[in-house]
């Protein structure tokens, strides 16, 4: 059965925006340092309301003083613990919890924000199973630490959906923000595990001739 991409009864919600230059995706955790005074007011009313703001990436400019090119597809966070430092700063843990698509974005005043709709994922079987790029993964990282990085444990996802395990397994895949962000914005699990696939190959491969080389 096929889920519908976007629930055509969902209005758009404004909400707060952090552009950055990292992707968040659903279930990942996300720590953040706040010290722009733009982002302290998010922060403040954030915390004032429903703790929650979108991050999406920066694609083209800065994360510091506006003037950037931002993705279109993004991901709610709900801020789970904040800590204000005494010269104002804050640091913050925040959580994934959705994937968004930006219907328009508002003035930055005082902080970028931003008309979003959620945007669920297609529920497609994927003609791969979770199993098969979990398997994928764990070579990759089995080969980076035979590089002597650290590396982190691929979860038992037997009991996940298709949806979670996909996230699960992008966000633990070694990979830049454009690829990540190329996961977040696939239609469904199907489409994000066969891309996820490709690209744990292509590292796999990768690493391999560095380890052959010595």
């Amino acid at each position: 059965m096929t889920g519908s991409a976007l629930d055509p009864d969902a209005r758009p919600q404004a909400l707060p925006m952090f552009p950055l230059g990292t992707v968040l995706l659903p279930g990942a955790t996300l720590p953040l340092h706040v010290f722009e005074p733009r982002y302290r007011a998010l922060v403040q009313d954030c915390l004032a309301g429903d703790r929650s703001f979108g991050v999406v990436l920066i694609e083209r400019g800065s994360e510091v003083g506006g003037g950037d090119v931002r993705s279109g597809v993004g991901c709610r966070a709900v801020i789970l613990a904040a800590d204000e430092l005494p010269d104002g700063r804050w640091v913050l843990a925040a959580l994934g919890t959705d994937r968004i698509r930006v219907t328009r974005w508002l003035p930055d005043d005082p902080y970028p924000r931003a008309e979003v709709e959620p945007w669920p994922d297609d529920v497609d079987p994927p003609p791969l199973t979770v199993g098969d790029v979990a398997a994928r993964l764990t070579r990759v990282l089995a080969l980076t630490a035979e590089l002597g990085h650290d590396v982190p444990e691929v979860p038992d996802l037997g009991a996940a959906d298709d949806v979670t395990a996909s996230y699960v397994l992008a966000a633990l895949a070694p990979l830049g923000p454009l690829d990540r962000q190329h996961l977040l914005a696939a239609a469904g699990p199907a489409a994000r595990l066969g891309r996820l696939a490709e690209l744990l190959d292509d590292e796999a491969a990768f690493l391999a001739r560095r380890l052959a080389q010595g």
